[in-house]
Order: structure tokens, then C-alpha cells, then sequence
């Protein structure tokens, strides 16, 4: 079958990345990867959410009223990164073989990294950043109950790897 000139991608102008999520149309498209080669592919994202001195304390020592806030993130990262293709409706589903979440406490923040591993054909950045979310959303669920005014934010890509664009960090 061959594919409409709506399923081409709009065309870009010269030294802008292709819009492959669109079609020349302007209606939306899960972009084919069907030939791309199947590579290992990693890659790391971070969220932080910001609370007080006194929460983090809580958060560390295992006392917070909700009891352990990191093991139950842990999990919801782990099982937000599977759940990324139904969350993200672009998103390819994928064999995800590996995805750690790891939190690091500092005297204002929680910093999360979630790093997630696959052997596909398309990369994991897009089930390592809504790991990294939804483990924040989890941590700020567990506080709110002592510290409402926490924040979540520097959501982002640390680093990359595998498939035809090569490898990336910051």
C-alpha cells in the first residue's frame, strides 16, 4: 500500500529538524520505525522536587506520616516507564529491560535520576522522563501532607545513548 502524501512529514525549512510527528497535513502521526535498526538504547532523565530542610530530614530518616516516600516513588517510576506509551500517545511501545530510579537528598531538594534500557528501534528518553515525573509526583504526594508549598521541576534529559544519533549527555 502506498501511503498518501498526508503521511509524509511536513516539510521543514533548511537547518530545522523535521516535524515526523505530523503529517503534511498538520494532523498527527505515530512516526514509522520500521527500518531502523535495533540497537541498545539508554537513557537518564532527572526531576527534583524542593522542600524544606525539615521534610527532607523526614524524608530520610523514614518518618514521614505516609511512611517510606522513596520506596514507594521507586515503584511508581519503575511502573510509570512500562506505562509510558499509554500516557504519551505518540510514544512507541517498547521491551523496557531495565529502569532504576535513585534519589539523591540535599539540604533543599530531592534530585531523582531515572535511567531506563531497551534493545529497539527507537530510544527510551521519553520513558526515562516520565519515570523521573511520576516518581516526583509521588514524592510530593507523600509530603504535602507537611509541606504543601513543595515544587517539582528541572524535569529533563540528562543523557542518551544507542541508535543511529549516537550517544549524548550533558
Amino acid at each position: 500500500m502506498t501511503p498518501s502524501p498526508a503521511d509524509q512529514p511536513l516539510p521543514h525549512t533548511p537547518g530545522s529538524p523535521a516535524l515526523t510527528h505530523l503529517r503534511s497535513d498538520g494532523t498527527a502521526q505515530m512516526v514509522d520505525v520500521s527500518a531502523k535498526e535495533v540497537t541498545t538504547r539508554q537513557a537518564t532523565a532527572q526531576a527534583r522536587v524542593s522542600t524544606t530542610e525539615e521534610v527532607l530530614h523526614l524524608l530520610g530518616a523514614g518518618e514521614l506520616p505516609k511512611g517510606d516516600a522513596l520506596a514507594v516513588a521507586r515503584v511508581a517510576g519503575i511502573l510509570a516507564a512500562k506505562k509510558t506509551p499509554e500516557l504519551v500517545p505518540l510514544c512507541h511501545p517498547l521491551p523496557i529491560s531495565k529502569v532504576t530510579v535513585d534519589f539523591q537528598l540535599s539540604e533543599s531538594a530531592v534530585l531523582i535520576a531515572a535511567t531506563v534500557k531497551t534493545r529497539g528501534v527507537t530510544g527510551v528518553e521519553m520513558e526515562a522522563l516520565t519515570a523521573a515525573s511520576v516518581a516526583a509526583l509521588s514524592v510530593y504526594d507523600m509530603i504535602k501532607a507537611v509541606d504543601k508549598h513543595a515544587v517539582i521541576g528541572d524535569i529533563r534529559v540528562l543523557a542518551k545513548s544507542g541508535g543511529k544519533s549516537g550517544d549524548w549527555s550533558l
